[in-house]
């Protein structure tokens, strides 16, 4: 490892000001930095806030995705043939994977060089995350050129076009699912969007759910044979990533654990989503939509609202900052969540459009907390 720190400080000055192969810095930046510490660090004094930097930051949460990945990898295969060792189910759902987690990491990394090279600053770490965040919202069969163009458009219009990472409004990757649900909502969404082999597909079980008239979700669910189990633990259809609640869970384990995600956030979306899933629960025998009966702990266990609560909501570039605009924040997410799946059969997955709502009104609940914040101690100190 010293021959190669010795090469990178004798490389440092070729890209220097003033030199030839200067616009170029980022990306000799970015190579120094990924291997090693940054240059410019704090060290001493009131600066230093945390011993967690960025790419830190980055790594833990690409390690906390690690367990959603794997067993992703492993359903790939396990949904196509169940009576397949399980090496065998990893090598189908890798050989699945793989191309799409190159083809997200290839295009988005190209579009952070090209902002970094033009702006002249260095390429972030941020792309770490949604580079690998991607592959895990979508499904398996998603096309790679669907995954080309819809990663273009997260990282260009979702994070760029704002400054780069750190000053977009919304979660990039979320922006690149919202596209790929608008401009192609035959291959992400409906009810045969996974299909293991030539000829067969199987529905999703949120597809299952709002499918019926005049029934209960559950019974629907059971009918296709789906129980609750299956769905805590994941041996369903669905995005690679998001299938395993179990999986995810773990995943938060360590976010919480490491305090790179706020708990404040995941217990908002949990209570948003229980009050309005029993406020639905009431309205049910009212109704024909079988969506209106689906309790709270199949909400959890259904579609990407784990995964979105533990990785997409709690991105602490676009959620509240303060506590309790994480609460607000929080709790409007998983309550709209709910609202949408219940009251539009037609999009049964609504974690998405509740997250970049949420992410919308970040920056006004913070402003509303911090405004009353003020008044209070105006109030104190008036006394």
């Amino acid at each position: 490892m010293k021959i190669l720190r010795k090469f990178l400080d004798s490389m440092h000055p070729k890209f220097k000001n003033g030199t030839k192969l200067e616009k170029f810095y980022p990306l000799f930046e970015m190579a120094d930095t990924f291997l090693y510490t940054p240059d410019d660090v704090t060290t001493t004094g009131p600066h230093v806030r945390d011993a967690v930097d960025l790419k830190r930051a980055m790594i833990i949460v690409v390690l906390a995705l690690l367990p959603s990945f794997f067993f992703g990898l492993f359903n790939i295969g396990y949904q196509e043939d169940a009576h397949r060792t399980i090496i065998q189910n990893f090598l189908v759902g890798l050989k699945t994977t793989l191309p799409i987690l190159i083809v997200a990491y290839a295009v988005g990394g190209a579009w952070e060089m090209v902002f970094a090279i033009v702006r002249k600053h260095e390429i972030n770490e941020g792309f770490l995350v949604t580079g690998f965040l991607i592959p895990l919202i979508v499904p398996p069969t998603m096309p790679l050129w669907m995954v080309a163009v819809a990663t273009s458009f997260g990282v260009v219009i979702g994070k760029e076009i704002f400054g780069g990472t750190g000053f977009n409004i919304f979660n990039p990757a979320l922006v690149t699912r919202a596209f790929l649900f608008f401009a192609y909502p035959g291959a992400i969404s409906g009810d045969q969007v996974w299909t293991v082999v030539d000829g067969i597909s199987k529905a999703t079980p949120l597809a299952v759910a709002a499918s019926g008239i005049n029934a209960h979700a559950v019974d629907l669910l059971a009918s296709k044979g789906y129980n609750w189990w299956d769905l805590f633990y994941g041996f369903i259809p669905g995005s690679i990533g998001e299938t395993s609640t179990l999986a995810i869970f773990i995943g938060a384990a360590i976010l919480l654990s490491t305090r790179i995600a706020n708990w404040r956030i995941m217990a908002g979306v949990t209570v948003g989503m229980i009050i309005f899933a029993a406020g639905m629960n009431l309205l049910s025998p009212a109704s024909t939509n079988p969506m209106l009966s689906l309790p709270p702990h199949y909400h959890l266990v259904m579609g990407g609202f784990a995964f979105g609560m533990v990785f997409m909501a709690t991105d602490p570039v676009s959620a509240a900052q303060s506590n309790s605009g994480r609460w607000i924040y929080g709790i409007l997410i998983g309550g709209l969540a709910v609202l949408i799946r219940s009251v539009n059969p037609a999009f049964p997955e609504g974690m998405m459009l509740a997250i970049l709502l949420g992410n919308a009104f970040s920056p006004m609940i913070d402003y509303l907390v911090l405004r009353r914040h003020i008044r209070r101690r105006q109030q104190r100190y008036a006394k």
